[in-house]
């Protein structure tokens, strides 16, 4: 192979591009269904706790269900898992637009938020496990930097298309949500997959724990994913923007829908300038340097009256947090054993989605008791101390350098250089 880097490589392969075409429509659909969620909830209800249960509500089915949901990633056919979790959240999308055009209860709308949360995790892990079979090895890096990219672009597109939408009708929102998944499931079919060797194991605890296990031994990856699930249960800005848009910034639903959009369009933004740069030679250091600024840059939201300022710091913590993705993503995909991906991707869902969705619940609950503006600059100061606590603990992360030359026996067990 040329050592010229080429950041289109991955591309070139037809079955990616259905892949992440399929992907990238749901997760504009659900970022736009999200914004829906969480304006209708609070003009609703006025009350930051309804917010911070939303996180609650969806961070339930994630502890429950990342475990049995990474062995039917590995036991099962992973395609025909994935479908099934889309059909789901298909149904419940409807379900959130018939409750919400008849005016039905907020109870009603966590109840199928709960559905909709246990649907995609089921489906998570196994969608996760499918794209080392879609391409090939030594193009793994790129497509990994390339799906962060295409995820943020959803992010920064939804949000935007939601804040006009819900501004109009929010139910369309969740009917608009419940196509993507649809045509992700119409696009799947025509994806070949490479099938791995039948290596599925039977149910039992010991298996279900084979992700738990393999972490214990993999430390720096261990350290990786707690430093990342401590920052995002402590940054849980995102959950109280409709009242910072409602109530501090006076910029109504479509300025709510651009403040969603902003963390997205800086991690898309990163995203886009590290396809196209050499892997980073130090990526430890750049890691940490990253969570420690996502944290500075939500002090300052926090503290922020101008609409253009905390569109600016919430555009860095997406950038700061694609540092983040990418360097965490590629390492536990490459150093998993295929039969074991589903296990372990599962497990790092627990350590991400819940606590992001718990980190929603703790920002709401802060600023029920507190206000706002205490709940975000606090969660920014906890994720600095953190960063200086994992610096100071972990010393082995600082010293990893570039993501392509990391060998499996320097991250597995206690002697990671």
């Amino acid at each position: 192979m040329s050592d010229r880097h080429d950041p289109y490589a991955v591309f070139k392969i037809e079955n990616y591009r259905n892949y992440v075409f399929g992907w990238f429509c749901t997760l504009v659909g659900t970022r736009i269904q999200g914004v829906a969620i969480g304006w209708e909830i609070y003009q609703r209800t006025g009350e930051a706790l309804a917010l911070g249960m939303v996180g609650l509500v969806q961070a339930i089915p994630t502890i429950l269900l990342a475990l049995p949901a990474g062995h039917l990633a590995d036991a099962f056919n992973r395609r025909r898992v994935v479908t099934l979790s889309l059909f789901g959240m298909t149904l419940t999308s409807i379900g959130l637009a018939i409750l919400s055009f008849s005016g039905g209860a907020v109870s009603v709308m966590y109840a199928l938020l709960f559905l909709d949360s246990s649907a995609a995790m089921l489906g998570r892990p196994a969608r996760t496990a499918l794209l080392p079979q879609i391409v090939p090895r030594e193009v793994f890096p790129n497509a990994v930097t390339w799906n962060t990219s295409m995820m943020q672009m959803a992010w920064v597109i939804g949000p935007a298309i939601g804040g006009f939408i819900i501004a109009f009708s929010v139910p369309a929102a969740y009917i608009v949500c419940a196509t993507g998944s649809l045509l992700f499931i119409t696009l799947l079919t025509r994806v070949q997959i490479v099938a791995p060797s039948d290596n599925a194991e039977k149910a039992s605890l010991e298996v279900l724990l084979g992700g738990l296990k393999f972490l214990w031994k993999t430390r720096l990856v261990l350290s990786l994913m707690s430093l990342d699930m401590f920052a995002v249960l402590l940054g849980g800005a995102v959950y109280l923007l409709p009242i910072f848009a409602e109530e501090i910034l006076n910029i109504g639903p479509t300025g709510f829908g651009y403040l969603n959009a902003a963390p997205a369009a800086g991690a898309f933004c990163m995203a886009i300038l590290m396809a196209h740069l050499p892997p980073m030679k130090r990526a430890g250091r750049n890691l940490l340097l990253a969570i420690a600024g996502f944290g500075a840059a939500t002090i300052v939201f926090g503290l922020s009256q101008n609409f253009w300022l905390s569109f600016a710091m919430l555009f860095l913590t997406g950038a700061f947090d694609n540092v983040s993705m990418v360097v965490r993503h590629t390492l536990v995909q490459l150093l998993t054993p295929d039969e074991m991906r589903g296990r372990v991707s599962a497990v790092n869902y627990v350590f991400v989605s819940a606590s992001n969705d718990l980190g929603g619940l703790e920002s709401g609950l802060v600023a029920h008791g507190f206000g706002p503006v205490v709940s975000v600059v606090s969660g920014g100061l906890g994720t600095i101390v953190v960063v200086i606590l994992t610096a100071l603990g972990v010393p082995n992360l600082r010293s990893v350098g570039s993501l392509n030359r990391i060998q499996t026996d320097r991250v597995h067990g206690t002697k990671s250089t």
